[in-house]
């Protein structure tokens, strides 16, 4: 597993577009996709929250994740920000070649 996705979501198209500039000029992700208009339903502080979200979709190393999280837990704006992680097991050599060029491994 050389590449992951990472997933996080903020509360606005703003703070995602700025988020997605931040980690992409620091070559910390090669690319971020911003997915607005979803919701999420989720407990917080023992009350039932819906909140409308944008989902980014980060497309990074597993050497690059570290840094990543650490950038994220700085700039999101989010106390507890979702930061997961996903293995990719495979994907077109072009696109994982890119990616590669993109965070100057």
């Amino acid at each position: 597993m050389k590449y992951v996705i990472c997933l996080t979501t903020v509360g606005s198209r703003a703070d995602a577009a700025r988020i997605a500039r931040a980690v992409v000029r620091r070559r910390l992700a090669a690319c971020v996709t911003v997915i607005p208009g979803s919701f999420s339903l989720f407990m917080w502080k023992k009350r039932l929250c819906q909140e409308r979200e944008c989902l980014l979709i980060l497309k990074t190393s597993r050497f690059r994740r570290a840094s990543l999280e650490a950038a994220l837990k700085k700039i999101h704006p989010y106390k507890l920000p979702e930061f997961l992680v996903l293995p990719v097991s495979g994907g077109s050599r072009r696109y994982l070649n890119w990616i590669r060029k993109n965070l100057d491994e």
